[in-house]
């Protein structure tokens, strides 16, 4: 990726991601771009939600909502973790069983590397099984 995000862990139920504090993120106020906080945040929470899908049937996911908040200024690296994969596991599950579109907001949060809070991610994915093509 452009910026040079990391996975730097993920699990069936949780996700850290890293964003760099470097040229490519940095805007001209000595702070990372709103919009690199955004695709990190973003990353946290679908590394998850895919891993949700994967192996399960054709399913489809898309980001239906983005919302931000921003605490603090991000000027050094951020990392940004989310705790809701077995909530976006049961979401995939009612999507398979109920074959209706579900949707879950999760939540990424963005931390200094001192554990400071600089940013909340919110982002509203939507599942869907696929019609089988003939």
């Amino acid at each position: 990726m452009w910026w040079g995000i990391r996975i730097n862990r993920v699990t069936a139920t949780e996700s850290e991601v890293l964003l760099p504090y470097n040229w490519r993120t940095k805007n001209p106020f000595q702070s990372i771009y709103f919009a690199a906080l955004a695709g990190a945040g973003e990353l946290s929470t679908g590394v998850l939600a895919n891993m949700a899908r994967l192996g399960r049937g054709d399913i489809s996911m898309l980001v239906l909502e983005q919302r931000a908040s921003f605490v603090k200024k991000a000027s050094g690296s951020t990392v940004f973790t989310c705790s809701q994969g077995a909530e976006v596991r049961d979401a995939v599950q009612r999507a398979i069983n109920t074959l209706e579109p579900q949707t879950i907001t999760m939540l990424a949060t963005g931390r200094t590397i001192l554990g400071e809070e600089v940013c909340k991610i919110s982002i509203t994915w939507t599942f869907k099984m696929r019609a089988c093509k003939k």
